[in-house]
């Protein structure tokens, strides 16, 4: 007799969710999430639910693949248990690894069916360090004005901390737009956020004249392309800001190398890039070696956010949370998740797993 915890089924469907306006990188805009919802369901009827985020401006991931993977990887896990959470991660990284999204999306469903049948929250999952966090909101790519608009909006929503894209190949414009930005809120910690698109060269440039401007921004993240891992140490020997690395920091591999090299200052986690799993082990990989610790995600739904959220307030010590994505969607379709008051994101309400589920 199969036991409780056994996946006895495991769906997936696009997600299509439209955003206010286009959510612009270095790489790319994105007008539209083009996610995917996972349901996995227990012996005992338990489900649980995960999303995929492929962004492809970020690294490439599409819906189309996501999807693919995930169908490939359905008869192996369709029958083991889900307790056994690591081992299902491994084979996971071992089939599809190079398809973080999907990893992320069945992991997550896993682990929310597991806590929700134990009647657990995740954040208590995860270590319960805390059941908070603090967000920043990004302000995209564009023109002047738009960044103008946007930290106004940023701080009538209460929110303190703005990070900026930056790199889509015009200096003067980006430093047009911190500089628009800084006008409008003075006292904001700004993180800036080049996507890989900038040279090391250009990047402390830009830091150089924003230093005469009497502006120093509180973090800057990953400005070079992933493999110029002589820019990355580069500019965290030399910049004189705090270096956060994030397409770099793809796998618990690459942030061991970071960590040797001294690459970087801070570790960005996206669960979307590796699975929960993988991304346990990048975190204490971080910790070791006296890295900070910053949590985000892709163009994301309340669904995968929250899960994010439970991750780093479970586990603690996250000094940097961009976890805004769910702002910039023009529709929600789930209910529960985290409660959002200002810059402030509450999971104590929630009694078991992540706390999502889709509305209907």
């Amino acid at each position: 007799m199969a036991a409780a915890t056994t996946i006895r089924a495991l769906g997936v469907e696009r997600l299509d969710i439209p955003l206010r306006a286009p959510f612009g990188i270095a790489g790319g805009a994105q007008e539209l999430a083009r996610n995917l919802l996972v349901t996995l369901e227990l012996a005992d009827g338990t489900r649980g639910y995960g999303e995929a985020a492929p962004f492809p401006a970020f690294n490439g991931e599409t819906q189309a693949g996501a999807l693919a993977a995930i169908e490939a990887v359905r008869p192996r896990i369709e029958g083991a248990d889900a307790r056994e959470w690591r081992a299902i991660a491994a084979m996971l990284r071992e089939t599809i690894g190079n398809v973080g999204s999907a990893r992320c999306a069945i992991e997550t469903a896993v682990l929310d069916a597991l806590t929700r049948r134990a009647g657990m929250p995740l954040y208590v999952f995860f270590g319960g360090a805390s059941h908070a966090l603090e967000t920043d909101m990004t302000i995209t790519t564009g023109t002047v004005e738009a960044a103008a608009v946007a930290a106004r909006e940023i701080l009538g929503r209460g929110i303190r901390v703005i990070k900026v894209k930056i790199g889509a190949g015009d200096l003067a414009l980006d430093l047009a737009r911190i500089g628009a930005i800084h006008a409008v809120a003075p006292d904001a910690p700004l993180i800036l956020d080049g996507n890989g698109g900038i040279s090391a060269d250009t990047t402390l440039a830009l830091l150089g004249t924003l230093r005469v401007q009497g502006l120093r921004p509180a973090l800057l993240e990953q400005p070079v392309p992933a493999d110029d891992w002589e820019g990355l140490r580069q500019l965290t020997r030399w910049s004189g800001v705090p270096v956060a690395a994030d397409e770099s920091a793809a796998s618990a591999a690459s942030v061991l190398r970071l960590a040797a090299e001294r690459a970087a200052d801070v570790i960005n986690i996206k669960l979307m890039k590796c699975g929960v799993v993988e991304a346990l082990e990048i975190t204490a990989i971080a910790r070791a070696a006296g890295l900070g610790l910053m949590i985000g995600g892709m163009v994301e739904s309340m669904l995968a956010m929250t899960m994010s959220a439970h991750f780093a307030a479970g586990l603690g010590g996250f000094s940097f949370v961009d976890l805004d994505t769910p702002m910039f969607l023009a529709e929600n379709p789930f209910d529960g998740g985290f409660r959002q008051h200002g810059a402030r994101l509450s999971l104590d309400h929630i009694a078991a797993g992540h706390g999502v589920e889709p509305r209907g």
